[in-house]
């Protein structure tokens, strides 16, 4: 962004303003993590959904006095107690309660021990803080720049390769591939094309969901080599019948592949805002969807009680934009590309860490970034044998984004 924003006058800028870490954030955020863990895990004899559903009505009176709380725990209890005595179910509740209020209060111990001083800025501070940093002159030189000292959450795996084990052909036969393809741009669908071709002359099953705003003329080569339908990728429902369609139709799916296509050539400042929704929407929304139906394909009932995810297995590869492609790259050009790559990083770590540090899950969430940092083209033998390799095996590594072309091979 540096790049662009140079000729605007504004000399700095990094991703984030700063002091943003107020005490509302022990107010609203940290109980509602406290919250969301016991959801994930249940409490007693609590289901995840009933779990979910007595939080949303307790996080109303946390740090309530201890009438408003009871008070509170009552109508709870009258409202969906089933099998339990009033009292035995109000003792439920009400360790439920004090359960969430420990477990933020310790996310809050440990997070404060970041930040220099202890302590959280008040809402005054920051507000002051954000009026300060509005003032025309010291916009420029602070615009978004990182101010040290509240620094808190960093990766403490590593997350990111170069390099993915190199192996012998499989058998893909009767394995059914199910590729979701956004792009709109005619490098992206040689792409598709190379990916289906080495899927199905290796005895695999494609079957491709094209966004139904994707010019026909783009996909033409596809048409009669593959299985392919248009459809609404932003539409979640619609995402989830084509996918029981295809199960219904060829089989159990063996892997989910997305392809975003790449991005546009426009500076981030220049575009409007229809074309900044498209983008989001390319890059996080759509991924997001297709990510979330995979995962109901793989788990059914994974959304109303988290534990099913255990131990259960799947594969779903997110390939995202390429990097800028020859030898003389302008900034502006490469930082298009890199922050729309830069938001798919931590989508894809996240939704790992749940599934694997959290809810104990074998299903793995790839990102494959094509390109490299110094203008090479892109490989699709890279590409495929990655593919290969996810299609027989499970990574236990923490490593889940893959940048190969810039593996130096």
């Amino acid at each position: 962004m540096s790049w662009e924003l140079i000729n605007k006058k504004i000399i700095s800028i990094g991703t984030n303003p700063g002091p943003v870490h107020s005490d509302r954030i022990y107010k609203t955020v940290y109980p509602k993590a406290a919250s969301e863990f016991l959801r994930v895990s249940g409490f007693n004899e609590l289901s995840p959904l009933e779990v979910e559903n007595i939080n949303k009505e307790l996080l109303e009176v946390l740090g309530e006095d201890e009438t408003v709380v009871n008070k509170k725990i009552t109508e709870i209890s009258a409202k969906f107690n089933k099998n339990k005595s009033d009292s035995d179910f109000q003792s439920l509740i009400l360790q439920l309660y004090q359960k969430i209020r420990i477990i933020a209060e310790k996310i809050q111990s440990n997070t404060s021990k970041m930040i220099s001083d202890g302590q959280f800025l008040t809402q005054a501070q920051v507000a002051e803080s954000v009026m300060n940093l509005c003032d025309d002159e010291i916009s420029t030189i602070l615009n978004g720049k990182i101010i040290p000292g509240d620094r808190v959450f960093y990766p403490v795996k590593p997350h990111i390769a170069t390099n993915i084990q190199k192996i012998q052909q499989p058998n893909f036969k009767s394995n059914v591939f199910v590729l979701t393809i956004d792009a709109n741009d005619i490098q992206s669908y040689r792409r598709v094309e190379e990916i289906a071709t080495h899927i199905e002359k290796n005895g695999g099953i494609t079957v491709c969901f094209i966004s139904k705003n994707i010019k026909s003329e783009l996909y033409a080569n596809l048409n009669n080599k593959f299985h392919i339908h248009q459809i609404n990728l932003l539409d979640a429902n619609e995402v989830n019948r084509w996918i029981k369609t295809a199960k219904y139709k060829f089989g159990k799916l063996h892997m989910f592949i997305h392809i975003t296509g790449n991005t546009n050539d426009k500076n981030i400042t220049e575009m409007t805002r229809s074309e900044w929704d498209e983008s989001i929407n390319r890059f996080i929304i759509v991924p997001s969807i297709i990510t979330k139906n995979a995962l109901e394909y793989f788990v059914p009932n994974g959304e109303k009680d988290p534990r099913d995810f255990k131990n259960k297995s799947g594969t779903m590869v997110i390939i995202g934009p390429d990097s800028i492609t020859g030898k003389k790259i302008l900034g502006s050009k490469r930082a298009n590309v890199e922050v729309f790559r830069g938001l798919l990083r931590p989508f894809t770590t996240t939704i790992n860490q749940e599934l694997n540090d959290v809810l104990k899950s074998k299903i793995k969430v790839h990102l494959m970034l094509p390109g490299s940092i110094d203008g090479k083209d892109p490989s699709s033998e890279k590409l495929c044998n990655a593919l290969n390799y996810f299609s027989n095996y499970i990574p236990q590594s923490s490593e889940v984004i893959y940048q190969l072309d810039d593996s130096g091979d």
